[in-house]
């Protein structure tokens, strides 16, 4: 397919994603318990903004999946503490914005270069564990009920669902799924949810089914709610900003691994603090609006890309082109029925789920299989952040065992005489002293989690004259590794053994020197750069 250039290209491109983005947006609205009007103002204020201000030039931004299911937890616990929607809309408005916010501060503190240090096990439990949750919060919806809140509380009460079935609406919702998955078969040049929402929608209409809609969507531009900051009334201020700082991380995450994907389509290479930084100003304009907060999309970035989208013009297309449906199209919309979007989002769950994980699971590490189920399931059950946190510190501490237990294995010590251990610049060195020399090799970085096999082989040294420790290959040593060398050395020498240093890199030798290891302990002329340096034992 040839892709074509220039202002047509950008303006076809956002074209393109904006069909894609409006059922989306709606759906995701619907799904916050804000309205489907929050997503069109969220689709169309953060994507115009974050297209100008962002460092992915070809990236459409709006609300998505991930950000949904935590700006939902967000509003209806806002809800159930205040009592009704419109007393908990100023603290709703200000976590929002406060969100945007954070996400400025992000990219102005440069924090975007540390999101490609996430574990894959983590990302791919957490987007699995949001597809199961956005497909299970969606079944009863798709039946013709009333969501009931949390994944956990969805399945204990389906046989509710099952008594109360409206068929009406499961036909709507299971024909809108076979269409999205069966219409790109005949073709693809009409994107598969549009004609879902549209094909579903005129038939419900027509046969006049006795399913729920969106209802009224209101007209014209949406007013700004700086108002909300004045009459918010701070309940727990701790509760708000922590909230706002889960928003503004999995936005941050879900805004930049795209940014990749859109790499990876157009060799370039995006600007993830800038990207931090637009991400955040559309979040935070768009709270004021009363949107919903959002984050660059995947699918709308690849469709924008596939379509012709070359710079920062497609998406501000694809804001005004949302924009101008806003002011013309609302009374269609509020036709549109729950069951239509329910379907079109349990295919958002389903393409979330990180299936080639769950196909591959016997033949991953067994370790990281446990984290991505955990974090999956935490995800589900508990909470988004504190499931990546978990995950996060289970795949830290599985890798620091990984890592220590390489580190002893290699680190191996050996006396002279033990000829197959010894290197060729050990065998010249001064024969003679084969059972009063020790050699200790160290690989990779002294860091806590090498600690208790570093003691051991200290423990088990044999008794000897002089230790040589060979640190050629350590270029780091943290503050737990230095400590444990310093107390190493210091029984040793009250052992009355020798402690010669070979090969000091420099961040290993600035350490021990500020602590005046060398030459406290351990004198400058023991120090060596080589080991051929090494002068002859007397």
């Amino acid at each position: 397919m040839t892709i074509s250039k220039g202002v047509s290209g950008d303006v076809f491109g956002g074209l393109t994603a904006a069909i894609v983005a409006l059922p989306l947006a709606l759906a995701f609205g619907v799904q916050s318990g804000m309205g489907a009007v929050a997503g069109l103002y969220g689709a169309i204020v953060l994507g115009i903004l974050a297209a100008l201000f962002g460092g992915t030039r070809t990236q459409i931004s709006g609300p998505t999946g991930p950000m949904t299911v935590v700006s939902s937890a967000i509003i209806a616990a806002e809800i159930a503490y205040f009592g009704s929607f419109e007393a908990a809309l100023p603290s709703i408005i200000v976590t929002f914005v406060l969100a945007g916010l954070l996400q400025i501060v992000m990219g102005l503190m440069r924090v975007g270069q540390y999101v490609r240090y996430m574990p894959y096990p983590v990302i791919s439990g957490f987007m699995s564990g949001i597809g199961l949750i956005i497909i299970i919060t969606q079944l009863f919806p798709s039946v013709g009920l009333t969501s009931v809140g949390t994944p956990l509380n969805t399945l204990l009460t389906l046989a509710t669902a099952v008594v109360n079935i409206n068929f009406s609406a499961l036909l709507l919702a299971l024909g809108t799924i076979a269409t999205i998955y069966l219409f790109p078969k005949v073709t693809k040049a009409i994107p598969a949810t549009l004609v879902a929402l549209v094909t579903f929608t005129v038939l419900s209409i027509l046969l006049e089914l006795a399913v729920p809609t969106i209802g009224e969507i209101p007209q014209g531009l949406p007013a700004l709610h700086v108002a909300a900051f004045a009459g918010i009334e701070w309940h727990d201020p701790a509760i708000i900003i922590f909230t706002a700082l889960t928003l503004a991380s999995l936005g941050a995450i879900d805004s930049l691994l795209t940014s990749v994907v859109a790499d990876n389509m157009t060799r370039t290479q995006h600007n993830s603090n800038r990207e931090l930084i637009g991400q955040g100003v559309g979040n935070a304009i768009a709270g004021l609006f009363g949107g919903l907060p959002g984050a660059g999309a995947t699918i709308r970035t690849v469709v924008n890309i596939r379509s012709g989208g070359n710079s920062r013009l497609s998406g501000v297309t694809h804001g005004l082109i949302l924009l101008l449906i806003l002011l013309g199209a609302g009374e269609y919309a509020a036709q549109i029925p729950l069951p239509v979007l329910a379907g079109i989002l349990i295919t958002v769950g389903i393409g979330i789920i990180d299936w080639r994980s769950l196909r591959n699971l016997r033949a991953v590490p067994r370790a990281d299989m446990v984290i991505m189920l955990s974090v999956t399931l935490l995800t589900v059950f508990v909470d988004l952040l504190q499931a990546v946190g978990i995950g996060m510190v289970m795949a830290a501490l599985w890798f620091m065992k990984q890592m220590s237990d390489l580190a002893e294995e290699k680190s191996q010590g050996h006396l002279l005489q033990q000829a197959p251990m010894i290197q060729a610049d050990e065998q010249a060195w001064l024969s003679g002293h084969e059972d009063r020399v020790y050699i200790q090799h160290f690989e990779g970085p002294i860091f806590f989690g090498f600690i208790f096999g570093f003691n051991r082989i200290i423990r088990e040294m044999p008794e000897v004259k002089t230790v040589i420790f060979r640190m050629e290959n350590v270029p780091y040593i943290d503050q737990s590794g230095l400590y444990a060398l310093e107390d190493a050395i210091t029984n040793l020498r009250q052992q009355g053994i020798e402690i010669i240093i070979c090969g000091l890199q420099p961040q290993p030798q600035a350490m021990l020197e500020a602590i005046r290891l060398i030459p406290n302990l351990v004198a400058a002329d023991k120090i060596v750069r080589h080991f051929d340096e090494l002068a002859p034992l007397a």
